[in-house]
């Protein structure tokens, strides 16, 4: 986080079907090592949701790319005032009352998934990080993060 700032949840987006855009949604219930109720990446394994900062969506638009907002890069919690992808493995955040563990940064990207092709180019390869939820909660645009544990 920048010296004097305040990381915050821009929005909470969730999908049906992997690979596609996810929507943004009033708010989301995280549960304990699944993910987030209705999303299609939920499950018992070590991405159980994906989290991208607004500044790397700001990249994006600044190669060119008009009107990208919340969900678009298919993650499931956007994020202001955090490099999230310089944390190392293994940090703890707190997301409101929920608590994440981060288990991955970045991914490999497909060619023909649906955000590369509204985008043109995808940036969670790079700034893309996943987590587990240790602690399930509500979860709302606007929820305060604090990064509670860090192992690096």
């Amino acid at each position: 986080m920048k010296s004097g700032s305040s990381a915050l949840v821009v929005s909470v987006n969730t999908s049906v079907k992997r690979g596609t855009v996810k929507e943004a949604q009033a708010e989301a219930v995280l549960r304990e090592n699944y993910g987030i109720e209705g999303d299609a990446h939920a499950g018992s394994w070590p991405r159980q949701i994906s989290l991208l900062a607004e500044e790397s969506i700001s990249k994006m638009s600044a190669q060119g790319i008009p009107g990208l907002k919340p969900g678009d890069f298919a993650e499931n919690i956007t994020t202001r005032g955090i490099e999230l992808y310089k944390l190392p493995i293994g940090t703890v955040l707190a997301l409101g009352d929920c608590r994440v563990e981060i288990t991955r940064i970045g991914k490999e990207c497909h060619q023909d998934c649906a955000i590369r092709q509204k985008t043109g180019n995808c940036i969670m390869p790079s700034e893309g990080v996943f987590a587990r939820v240790i602690r399930g909660g509500r979860l709302r645009a606007g929820d305060h993060i604090k990064i509670e544990e860090c192992s690096g």
